[in-house]
């Protein structure tokens, strides 16, 4: 089985645009989306927003997680007060959101290796070393300081 996986952590808006954002937090993204940017009606994408991702190759979703929070952790408290002022004033669906994105069986994706690196332990069939994953206290934390939401989407082919 191969898995390709990465995680961004999202502040989305519907009125709020992508580089407002950035220069309310002090910041740029890494990925940007803009309101009906490819469609207008109805609008798709359907909300602007500011990603900060974690695409690296060889990492457990833990290890992706803690690059993003590695990054946020010092503008915790205007994420929060800004994902505050957009859940206050839109209301419709919580502005920051931690999402994790996994495809199972992707061509593009990291082979199982059956020997974990500098032992001579051999896991058995299933056992991709991508699989499973915890979030720590520190990262429990930063989800609630700043209201955030954990979406986790899984794809198989």
């Amino acid at each position: 089985m191969r898995v390709h996986q990465y995680v961004y952590f999202s502040l989305r808006s519907d009125y709020i645009p992508a580089d407002e954002i950035a220069a309310r937090l002090g910041t740029e993204a890494d990925e940007i989306r803009v309101k009906a940017s490819r469609r207008e009606n109805p609008p798709a994408p359907r909300c602007h927003a500011w990603n900060v991702v974690c695409r690296d190759g060889g990492l457990t979703v833990d290890e992706q997680i803690d690059r993003v929070i590695d990054r946020l952790q010092p503008l915790t408290d205007q994420i929060a007060a800004l994902a505050r002022e957009i859940d206050a004033s839109e209301g419709e669906c919580r502005a920051a959101t931690l999402q994790v994105v996994r495809y199972f069986n992707d061509d593009d994706g990291e082979e199982e290796n059956p020997q974990p690196d500098g032992t001579d332990l051999v896991r058995l069939p299933g056992q991709h070393q991508l699989l499973g994953w915890h979030l720590d206290r520190r990262v429990l934390e930063f989800l609630h300081h700043t209201g955030a939401e954990l979406d986790v989407d899984e794809y198989g082919y």
